[in-house]
């Protein structure tokens, strides 16, 4: 069957027809909770949301669901780290020809960091969502396309892999487009338009190599492509995955949609979009182009160095351009991505490590930033940084929460973005050749430095708005009401206290980040949990 073809493996041994414990399904418990929870918002989303003491039924259902996912998804990570991947094929079909989902240490810790996100953004919801956001489909649209993050974070198979994408490329586009203003309309024409130039080539690659090795199974993939000899062919599907994935990451030179687009919907959609949905780009390049293409990805990781040098200068020089708060951010997202793909670049366990690490810190510090950017928004009525102005006199924790989170996108010391920035310079500098890129990340994170606390200087510290001596006389019509105020306070400070726990104490995401780079690099365990022993 699957393997090398030098060997016959047995595997009748795969086949389990003993009754399955409770905490198998933990596999995918974080797929079927929020598509069960989605199809109950759905049908309550044309109901009386409100009751008698004015409590809105479908978002505390919805804040149910994802905290029971981000539950599930916390115990797959124990278990995953105590016993190593875990595969669960569906129905009675063998490996690699059945559905399989295969859980590692990669999967497993970005299912759970996307569920807290999640979690965090549905919270806030609760008293920032408008009631015809509500009635046409927020909270199913949120719950499904978490369906479909945590499906990509843990499918073993790669046609289920552009799926899972689909599942959660259709419900972002409900959620952006929810209010039907004309912004929106042209930033989801915009979004749209490449995230399925992207799907369709990714399609085309998943065709191509279905008929070059005549499986999908990612473990499978791994195996034959360690003897496969024909370059040519492999290469060319390598390209186009790196492409295809590139760009829903928002990597150089297609890039242009993010920041035309995140702006335009609610500043909760934004922040979760920003958390989440590129980095379910970066993941599927370190599953695909590290675990699967690692050959053809050394053939081309002069052409991934460039693209990632590109991106985070293209990204922050778009940032510096900016005036408005949330399109500054945007650019910011995609200098991320850049930092990211230098360490795929590198492609050694520190380099890889050091991904891992940032796309955690950039998935907690660009949703809270999005989130506070909201809260700059409520006050000043404007997100144009010439029409804001004196917060620190409305608001000195939220000046300090910023500045906090300001010092964690910078990649500065005491925060959760030094050590992913730290470890991806030390990585570049230990590759020959490499020294340039990490001299590039320096520089991006010198101008990050800039265009962030250009927010906070212009925001917090100075007097008030252009044209007004004081901030705090101008604010007084645009007070925030009780419940927003508390709730977004609380979802803020949980997120900034998760990045300084770990700018404070980051060893043990450090040592999971090296074990996952490790299993990246070397999926012998990836490969047993589906095939068994016999398979290596």
């Amino acid at each position: 069957m699957a393997g090398k073809s030098s060997k016959v493996i047995d595997t009748s041994g795969v086949l389990v027809e003993a009754n399955v414990q409770l905490v198998d399904y933990l596999i995918i418990a974080p797929i079927l909770i929020p598509i069960i929870f989605g199809a109950i918002l759905l049908m309550m989303r044309r109901s009386d949301e409100w009751t008698k003491s004015g409590v809105n039924l479908s978002a505390y259902v919805a804040c149910f669901g994802i905290a029971l996912m981000t539950l599930a998804s916390f115990a797959l990570l124990l278990r995953v780290n105590a016993q190593g991947p875990i595969t669960m094929t569906m129905g009675r079909w063998l490996p690699p020809f059945g559905i399989s989902f295969s859980v590692d240490k990669l999967g497993a810790l970005l299912t759970f960091v996307g569920s807290f996100v999640a979690l965090m953004g549905a919270i806030y919801s609760t008293a920032d969502a408008k009631v015809i956001d509500r009635r046409f489909g927020f909270y199913p649209f949120l719950l499904l396309m978490m369906a479909g993050v945590s499906g990509a974070f843990l499918t073993g198979d790669i046609f289920n892999l552009y799926v899972w994408f689909e599942v959660l490329l259709i419900s972002s586009f409900g959620l952006i487009v929810l209010g039907s203003e004309k912004k929106q309309l042209d930033g989801t024409m915009k979004y749209a338009f490449l995230n399925l130039v992207a799907t369709t080539m990714f399609l085309i690659a998943t065709g191509y190599l279905y008929g070059l090795l005549g499986t999908l199974n990612m473990a499978d993939i791994a195996m034959k492509l360690q003897n496969y000899d024909g370059d040519g062919p492999v290469r060319t599907i390598a390209v186009l995955y790196i492409a295809a994935f590139s760009m829903k990451a928002a990597a150089f030179p297609l890039n242009f949609w993010l920041p035309a687009s995140y702006h335009t919907p609610r500043i909760v959609v934004s922040a979760l979009f920003a958390g989440l949905l590129t980095k379910v780009g970066i993941y599927s390049l370190l599953r695909v182009a590290v675990m699967l293409f690692s050959f053809e990805r050394e053939f081309l990781s002069i052409g991934i160095a460039w693209l990632a040098g590109a991106t985070m200068l293209v990204g922050v020089l778009g940032a510096l351009a900016q005036n408005d708060i949330r399109r500054i951010l945007g650019y910011l997202v995609i200098s991320g991505i850049g930092t990211m793909l230098a360490g795929i670049y590198v492609a050694t366990v520190p380099g890889l490590s050091g991904v891992i690490v940032y796309t955690v810190h950039s998935m907690l510090t660009m949703t809270a930033l999005y989130l506070v950017a909201g809260m700059i928004g409520k006050i000043s009525g404007s997100f144009d940084l010439r029409e804001v102005g004196g917060l620190y006199a409305v608001s000195p924790m939220l000046s300090a929460v910023f500045f906090v989170l300001c010092l964690a996108i910078a990649g500065l010391p005491l925060t959760s973005g030094f050590w992913g920035k730290f470890i991806l310079v030390k990585a570049t500098l230990e590759v020959e050749g490499a020294q340039w890129l990490a001299l590039i990340i320096l520089v991006s994170g010198f101008l990050t430095t800039i265009a962030i606390f250009r927010i906070w200087i212009f925001a917090f510290w100075r007097g008030g708005p252009s044209g007004t001596p004081d901030g705090k006389e101008n604010y007084q019509n645009n007070i925030l009401d009780d419940k927003y105020k508390l709730t977004a306070s609380l979802v803020i400070g949980v997120l900034t206290g998760a990045i300084l726990l770990i700018g404070f104490m980051p060893e043990w995401l450090l040592s999971y980040s090296a074990d996952a780079a490790q299993s990246l690099l070397f999926p012998n365990d990836y490969i047993e949990s589906v095939f068994g022993k016999e398979a290596l």
